[in-house]
């Protein structure tokens, strides 16, 4: 079985000047690959839960993170926000959330200068990315907030979800943005899942224009692409409706849709997705014929179907939520579990071979170690942080 501890040590060689960097399945950074927000801001939350769990040294890894993402130079002093890379000035709302996430979670541990990095995510969050209009988060701009895409993005959102709800929690009920947070998160969601993904019969679309009219042959010549891929993306499916049990856990009277529609949206992904080319495993994508895109199996989509099994067990308390989540990780522990490192490659071909199509190395702990901890049997709170607290 994947050890936590052990996982966390191999994280630990990510630390570079300036952030976390991109760890090679070696263990090694990979010094071509830039500095990238999303994994800088990823790994401080990751060491933050470390240090809730009272793991020694994770409290300095946090400190560094948070005085990367604070003062290094992912972060435009002059005009405010994050570049995606040491190399790409764009400033996104996927890396926008991940940094309200980092600074949410070493909020909570009390980690020097992380309630000050939470209020300018926050800052930057609610002025440049949230549209209320719409309930939802723009996507890009540029380096100097004057250009904005015009694509709109639902995985920028979910993860906005999941920052929102992150933030809420950190702030505390004391806070008036918590409310307004957890408020946007609900508004979110409800146009995701309750609209777009219900009326698609649970194929949830991924992209869309300015007004928000979904794209469905976005990317359809680059459908592997690893933020934007074509088609239905399960792993995304798996995260929509655990996060509606998160929603639903800190909404006074939460409206009954969260729970249906997340059990509806769970077990699309589940059915259609498992094998779905006759190998086991879930595959990268599948198309709107439900038929395998991308046969890709990436470790982040088995984690999360994982979890999101896990927090449906703990919810419902149907038996058949904790069957799919231990053979999906037994599965998980047989394919992708790599005894080198004690981490999980990143992606297989469907016979379980190494590949790198999309993701190589193994950069990332932030599903694994979600899914770890989501494993234990802990109650589904509006945030894994607040959970462990």
């Amino acid at each position: 079985m994947t050890d936590l501890q052990r996982l966390l040590d191999f994280a630990e060689r990510s630390a570079v000047p300036g952030g976390f960097g991109f760890l090679g399945g070696n263990g090694q950074v990979i010094a071509e690959r830039p500095l990238m927000t999303f994994i800088t801001a990823r790994k401080t939350h990751v060491f933050g839960l470390a240090q809730l769990l009272g793991r020694p040294g994770a409290g300095e890894l946090v400190r560094h993170g948070v005085e990367a993402l604070t003062d290094g130079p992912l972060r435009d002093a002059a005009r405010g926000g994050w570049y995606a890379t040491a190399e790409d000035d764009t400033k996104s709302a996927y890396v926008h959330a991940f940094v309200v996430l980092a600074g949410a979670t070493a909020t909570v541990v009390g980690a020097p200068g992380g309630r000050e990095l939470l209020d300018d995510a926050l800052d930057v969050w609610q002025t440049r990315f949230w549209d209320d209009d719409a309930g939802l988060a723009v996507e890009e701009w540029d380096a100097g907030w004057t250009r904005l895409s015009d694509y709109r993005g639902a995985n920028a959102n979910m993860h906005g979800v999941e920052a929102s709800l992150a933030a809420a929690d950190a702030l505390g009920d004391g806070d008036p943005r918590a409310a307004r947070l957890r408020t946007q998160a609900l508004r979110s969601t409800e146009r995701v899942v309750h609209g777009w993904a219900r009326e698609r019969a649970w194929r949830l679309p991924e992209h869309f224009t300015p007004d928000w009219t979904p794209l469905p042959e976005y990317n359809r010549d680059e459908p592997a692409d690893p933020f934007r891929p074509y088609g239905v993306t399960i792993g995304h499916q798996f995260e929509w409706a655990r996060l509606a049990l998160h929603l639903r856990a800190v909404t006074p009277e939460p409206p009954a849709w969260l729970i249906d529609d997340g059990v509806a949206l769970f077990d699309a992904a589940a059915t259609r997705g498992w094998a779905a080319d006759g190998a086991d495993g879930f595959p990268y994508t599948l198309g709107w014929d439900d038929r395998v895109v991308v046969g890709a199996r990436m470790h982040w989509v088995l984690c999360e179907a994982v979890a999101a099994a896990e927090a449906f067990a703990g919810v419902t308390g149907d038996r058949r939520y904790g069957d799919l989540a231990r053979r999906w990780r037994a599965h998980g522990e047989e394919r992708f579990a790599d005894p080198v490192t004690g981490s999980w490659h990143h992606e297989l071909t469907p016979d379980g071979r190494v590949a790198s199509g999309t993701w190589d190395g193994q950069p990332d702990a932030y599903h694994l170690v979600q899914m770890l901890l989501l494993s234990e049997g802990r109650p589904v709170r509006g945030s894994v942080a607040a959970t462990l607290r």
